[in-house]
Parts: structure tokens; sequence; C-alpha cells
């Protein structure tokens, strides 16, 4: 036969081509595996009479059996003759009592069936058909609160606090919503502005340095953030009332510089390598090259009032800012560049978006998603918001039902913390893209005003205006450190409570 005439004969030829989208296979495992007969009972125990006198037929055969006769009456279109009842084995392909018998008829049909789901016609494919679920065992479901048949909250595997594993005294801490006041470096240092003074907690042994005392009667601290990146996480930014930003050595505890540019307070800062974002209640955002002794690099202007929050993206090629105005702007690092030695270029942002109702503080980059940022609105707002950084769009609104401070993503699980204001003053785990609520936090007793994260991403220390820090083990540690101490874990005798000067 040449290959001419064989290719002319297949497409002369039929084909049976089954068709498999309405075999109820789910249930046939079910009896297969657990061995469930048509009453409901076990295998082999259909005749507890006979049971004494004859030793039970072998589950495996008897199902083996049964499931190829039945397989060859179907394919073959052949009627199944009855079995003699005495030696029939006691297996019967049916479902539980709980699964509707009408559906069990014939458990491996080829035929096709019209599927729709009741008030919505015959004949008409369901898009949604896969979420019906066919329960075949009755197991007990909990939700994530501990209540039966699920509640609001979802279960995660793992123990979550709801109390802090410690708190420190923070007297002096300003009530201020636009400002930011403490930071965790990557060399596990707790950096907290208290009034007129940055003081320097060290997590693994707990000692206190204190950093600086401004000097200004009016003046006092209003933003600190330390450093990222390799050979540079001891030194931190401060910025004050009086319009500077300075750079501090934690190490020699010495002040390195001080740069200027604005004209009113620094309320916001953000580190992007050797670059210092710095945004002032005179609505400019201005980059620092800090190498560099003419430090001005660019000047952002989109803001109208006050620029509160700050945060650059993991890669460093775009920027996130939050105004009083109730403006989130985004803008690109590359169009940050100077023009010669001794001008600034003026930035304007890539997109200004403006859903929220109210002043956006808290900012946050998913580390998980790029180009995915999530923002929260002050007390008129209430919303935390998810956008697509790329084209602007809202992927998602949550009313939170409270003033949202703070926002933290964690760094190993799809997770989100929020700390919020009047009337609860907590702290919300959320799991995304869900956003059901894992947990809330309570404790403090006034609004829950800063967050910020330990370098190994399992702890969270929330400032508040009730001048306390409380530390909370809520992100869980990632796998390949479960064995390994964490952060908090030092042997330094350090107390549940103290001050943090």
């Amino acid at each position: 036969m040449t290959p001419r005439s064989l290719k002319k004969d297949l497409d002369n030829s039929c084909r049976y081509i089954p068709v498999r989208d309405d075999e109820t296979m789910d249930v046939v495992r079910h009896v297969v595996v657990n061995g469930v007969n048509g009453t409901g009972g076990e295998l082999g125990k259909e005749n507890p009479d006979a049971e004494a006198n004859a030793p039970p037929p072998s589950p495996a055969i008897g199902v083996a059996d049964e499931f190829r006769r039945r397989m060859r009456g179907a394919l073959l279109k052949v009627p199944m003759p009855h079995a003699n009842p005495s030696t029939q084995s006691s297996v019967d392909l049916g479902e539980e009592e709980n699964v509707d018998s009408s559906n069990t008829q014939r458990l491996l049909s080829f035929t096709t069936r019209q599927r729709g789901r009741p008030g919505h016609g015959s004949g008409v494919v369901d898009p949604t058909d896969h979420d019906n679920i066919h329960v075949l065992s009755k197991n007990r479901g909990y939700g994530g609160d501990g209540t039966e048949g699920g509640g609001g909250k979802v279960k995660v595997g793992r123990h979550i606090a709801s109390a802090p594993s410690r708190i420190l005294d923070a007297p002096e801490l300003v009530d201020d919503y636009y400002l930011n006041l403490i930071s965790w470096s990557s060399e596990n240092i707790l950096a907290v502005a208290l009034g007129q003074c940055v003081y320097l907690w060290n997590a693994d042994n707990g000692n206190i340095d204190h950093l600086l005392t401004l000097e200004g009667q009016d003046d006092y601290v209003t933003s600190v953030e330390w450093a990222e990146g390799q050979g540079c996480g001891h030194y931190v930014a401060v910025g004050t009332n009086n319009a500077e930003v300075q750079l501090w050595d934690s190490r020699e505890l010495k002040l390195v510089r001080t740069m200027n540019g604005h004209s009113q307070r620094v309320g916001s800062l953000a580190w992007n390598k050797n670059w210092l974002s710095s945004g002032g209640r005179d609505s400019l955002i201005i980059q620092h090259d800090v190498r560099s002794a003419n430090h001005l690099v660019a000047t952002y202007t989109g803001h109208q009032q006050e620029v509160c929050g700050l945060s650059w993206n993991e890669d460093g090629s775009a920027l996130a800012s939050g105004g009083n105005e109730n403006y989130l702007c985004l803008w690109d690092a590359s169009m940050s560049q100077r023009r010669n030695n001794h001008s600034t270029s003026a930035v304007s942002p890539r997109l200004t978006l403006n859903q929220h109702c109210a002043a956006v503080k808290a900012l946050a980059w998913c580390p998980h998603h790029r180009g995915l940022l999530a923002s929260g609105g002050g007390t008129a707002d209430r919303t935390i918001k998810f956008w697509n950084t790329n084209s602007g769009a809202v992927l998602n609104s949550i009313d939170t039902g409270s003033q949202v401070c703070s926002l933290l993503w964690s760094k190993h699980n799809k997770e989100l913390a929020s700390s919020h204001g009047f009337s609860e003053n907590q702290i919300c785990l959320w799991n995304y893209p869900t956003m059901t609520k894992i947990a809330e936090l309570k404790g403090h007793t006034a609004r829950v005003l800063h967050m910020a994260q330990s370098p190994d991403g399992a702890s969270v220390v929330s400032a508040a205006a009730d001048e306390t820090l409380r530390f909370w083990n809520i992100f869980g540690k990632p796998p390949s450190s479960k064995r390994n101490k964490g952060v908090l874990g030092g042997s330094s005798g350090f107390g549940f409570g103290g001050s943090i000067r």
C-alpha cells in the first residue's frame, strides 16, 4: 500500500471520537476508592446474615468486574444482563445517599446531555457550571474564625497571635497623620522619631542609642528612612520641620551632610539606591543624589498640597506619591535626569490618579506582581485601592470602614497588612486577591499612624498616637528560615515592656 493510497483510505474512514464532557468520573473514583455500595454501606457487607457463613468477597475484584461489565455495555451498545443474585457481586457503582440518584443511572455515559443550571433554561451551557462541586463525602467544614460553616475570616496555616509580642513606650511621638516617624533597617535597627529626637533600637540585643536632637525651638523630626543596598544600611535620612534633609551615620552617630531645597517641612522620604526622594508641605518632590556635592537632580511638580507618602517600586523604575489633595501620582525614574551641573529638570507625573476622596498617605508596591500598587485613603475615603500602574486602572477597591494610615505587603505570602485610625484603631491582615480578612489585631488606644516591617519579613512594628510601639508576629517566617531564631528572638534579656528612650 502506497502512502498516497493510505492517505485516501484514512480520509474515507470513520473514526469514533468519544465525548467525555459528561462523564461522572468523580463519582466512579469515589466509589472505587472508598468502596461504597448502593445502600451507602461498605462493600462486602450488604448481607450481614451470610457474612458469618461465607468469607466476604474481595472489594477490589468485585468493583473491577462490575466496572468492566458496565464499560462493555456502554462502549459496545449491548444490553447488560442481570447477573444471578446468588453469584452477583455485592457491588453497585452508585453514589452515597447524599448524591442525587438521577445523575447516577449511567455513570459512564458517552452520549450528550443538555447541561444547564436550574432557572437558566435547558440546552444552555453555563460558563460557571464548573463551580458546581459534587459533594461526595460529608466532611465538617470550619471557617477561618473557628466557627462551623465558614465565617468572615479565612484560615491560614500558621498561628497569628492576637496580642503583641513586645510593647515599648514612645513618649512625645507626634500625633500627625502626614508624618512618617519609624523605619526598620536591613541591619535590624529600628529608628523612631520622638519630638526633636531620633532613637535607634537594636532588635538583636535591645540596646538603644540616641542619634540626634534638633536644636531649633520650633523644629522637630517629621520623617525618617533607612538607606537600602549593600554597604549602605547604616545610613539614615531625617526630615525636619525646618525643611532640611539630614543624612546620618548610625555607626558613628554623626551627621554626614545636610541637604536643602524645600521651603516647608519634609514629611516623607524614600530611597532608590543613591537617590533620596523627599516630599514636603510645599507640594514638591525633590530628588537628591547623596554622592554629589550638587545634590539636586530633579524636582517633581504635580501635587497641589503636602506630599505625605512616597514609595519606590522594587527595581527603582517608578515612584508613587500621595498628597493631601487626594492625588496619587506615578513618576518614571528615567525622566529624572540632571540637565547640567547648575540646573535641575522639572518633571511632571506620568499618571495622576484622583479616585481617592481623602489624603493618600499609605502606599505599598506588591513584591509578588510587577506593577501592582496598593494605596489607602484618609478619613473621608477609608478605602484600600489596587492599581495597575501601567495603565492607571483600578483593579479593586475595599471599604475598610476607617482611616487607612499605613500599608505593608508580606515578603513571602500574598497578604497585606493595614493600620487604621478611628474608630477601632486596629491592624488588619488581608488575603490577596480575595481581600478576605485573615486577622484583626487590637491593642492600641489611638490611631495606628505608622508600621514598619522587620528584615526577615516576619514581624511588624506599629506606632500609634497612644505613644506606644507594639510588635506583632503576623506575616510568618519564610520556609527557609522557620527553624532559625527570629529578629526579635535574641537573648538580650530585654523584657516585654520598656521605653524607647
